[in-house]
C-alpha cells in the first residue's frame, strides 16, 4: 500500500527534491497534498504532475490567480490557516514539513497531535518551539523524523538504543562553509556572492547564509537536544570538510558510529519518507578507496559566534532560542538585501538576545508572539 503523504513547502528546496524521489518510487509514494506559499507558478507544474487531492496557498490573492491555471480535480485551500488544514488531512499518513521559517511550528504541532508522523525539515519548529514539538509527538505516539542530513545521520547511528543514557555525546559534522580559513578580518569584507558559494551542498540561500556564519550548526544543536533528549554537554560540533561523515554517535563504551553517504539530500528524504523501511536506490553509495582523507578539526567559536550564541540560547532555554532563531532570519535578509556586513549578523542576533528576558516553559501562543516582537524590533 502507497504512503499518502502532504508536503508543505513543495516548492522550496527539500519539496522540489522530495517530489523528485517521490516520482523515482511511485510505487511506494502518493502525493495528497501540496502547499507553497506564493510560487504558483512552480505550484501549477507539480499539480499537473503529481494530481493531489488538496493543494494549499497560503497568501491568498495568489490562491486567487492560481485560479487561473484552470486546473481542476482537486480542493483549493488558502489564507494562514492551510497548512494546518492540509497536516490533519485524514487521507494522509505522512506530513513532510519543508516551509521556512516559524510558520512550519503551527502544523507540524497540528499534524503530531492528528497522529501523523512529520518528516520534519523545518528548523524553527525545533528550536523555537522543541518542547511543544517533542510532547504533541510523545502524547499521540507520532514519530517526528529528521530530514536535514545530520540528525538523519544520528537518527539512523541511534537504531536499536532508545536508551539516552547510553549515549556519551553525538558529534555533529560541519563543513565549515566557505570561509573555514578566513581571518576574522577577512569575514569583514566577504560578500553576499561569496557566502552563497557553499563548498558541497546546494541549498536554500537563508540556509546556505547560515551554513556560512555556522549558525546553521548552532541551530542543530538545539534541534538535535529535543530530537534525541541530550543535554548540551552531550551535543559537540566537528568540522569536516569532505562532508562524507553525516554525523556521528559515541556510546558510553567509547564506541563511535558513523553514518556516512554522499552529499545528495534525496538520500535523508528518501530516509524519512519511507522510514522504518529503506529502498534501494539509483542515488549511488561511496567508493572508499577513491576518497580523499577524512579529517576533523574543531571550531573557532570566535571567528564565528553565531554557534557560540546558538549555545547560550540553549542554556538560557524559555523563548531565547525563538529570539535567536526570529533575529537570525531578519538579519540573514538584511544581509542578502546588502544592509549590513557578514560580521553584523551575529552582532545584530546578540544584541536582540541581550534586550528580552527569557520566559520559561512558554505556550504556542507566547513562542509567536515573542518571534513578532523581534521581527518588528529588528526591522
Amino acid at each position: 500500500m502507497k504512503k499518502r503523504i502532504a508536503i508543505l513547502g513543495s516548492t522550496g528546496s527539500i519539496g522540489r527534491q522530495a517530489l523528485d524521489v517521490i516520482s523515482q518510487y511511485a510505487d511506494n509514494f502518493q502525493v495528497v497534498a501540496l502547499a507553497t506559499n506564493r510560487n504558483i507558478e512552480l505550484l501549477a507544474q507539480q499539480v499537473e504532475a503529481f494530481r493531489p487531492a488538496y493543494v494549499g496557498i497560503v497568501d491568498a490573492e495568489r490562491a486567487e490567480e492560481f485560479k487561473n491555471y484552470g486546473l481542476t480535480d482537486f480542493e483549493l485551500i488558502s489564507g494562514k490557516d492551510c497548512l494546518v488544514k492540509l497536516a490533519t488531512l485524514s487521507e494522509v499518513d505522512l506530513v513532510l514539513v519543508a516551509v521556512v521559517g516559524i510558520a512550519g511550528l503551527e502544523p507540524t504541532i497540528a499534524a503530531l497531535k492528528a497522529g501523523k508522523n512529520v518528516a520534519l525539515a523545518n528548523k524553527e519548529s525545533l528550536v523555537a518551539g522543541g518542547h511543544l514539538v517533542m510532547e504533541a509527538a510523545r502524547n499521540s505516539g507520532s514519530k517526528v523524523l529528521p530530514v536535514d542530513s545530520e540528525h538523519s545521520a544520528i537518527f539512523q547511528c541511534l537504531a536499536g538504543c532508545n536508551d539516552p543514557s547510553r549515549v556519551n555525546r553525538i558529534y555533529l559534522t560541519a563543513s565549515g562553509g566557505p570561509f573555514r580559513n578566513y581571518t576574522r578580518d577577512e569575514l569583514r569584507y566577504v560578500t553576499v556572492e561569496e557566502a552563497l558559494n557553499h563548498p558541497t551542498w546546494k541549498m536554500g540561500k537563508k540556509v546556505t547564509i547560515d551554513s556560512a556564519t555556522l549558525m546553521n550548526k548552532g541551530l542543530e544543536v538545539i534541534e538535535a537536544h529535543w530530537l534525541f533528549n541530550l543535554s548540551m554537554d552531550q551535543i559537540q560540533v566537528v568540522i569536516h570538510p569532505q562532508s562524507i561523515v553525516h554525523s556521528m554517535v559515541e556510546y558510553i563504551d567509547g564506541s563511535i558510529i558513523a553514518h556516512m553517504a554522499r552529499t545528495d539530500m534525496r538520500l535523508p528524504i528518501l530516509y524519512a519518507l519511507s522510514w522504518p523501511e529503506r529502498i534501494r536506490s539509483d542515488i549511488g553509495s561511496l567508493d572508499l578507496t577513491a576518497m580523499e582523507p577524512l579529517t576533523f578539526e574543531m571550531p573557532d567559536f570566535e571567528r564565528f559566534p553565531c554557534l557560540a550564541l546558538a549555545y547560550k540560547a540553549l542554556e538560557i532555554g524559555g523563548t531565547m532560542p525563538a529570539v535567536l532563531n526570529a533575529a537570525d532570519e531578519v538579519a540573514v535578509e538584511k544581509f542578502l538585501k546588502g544592509e549590513i556586513s557578514f560580521m553584523e549578523i551575529p552582532i545584530m542576533i546578540e544584541q536582540a538576545m541581550k534586550s528580552h528576558k527569557a520566559i520559561q516553559d512558554p505556550d504556542l501562543n507566547t513562542i509567536l508572539r515573542v518571534d513578532h516582537s523581534i521581527r518588528r524590533q529588528l526591522m
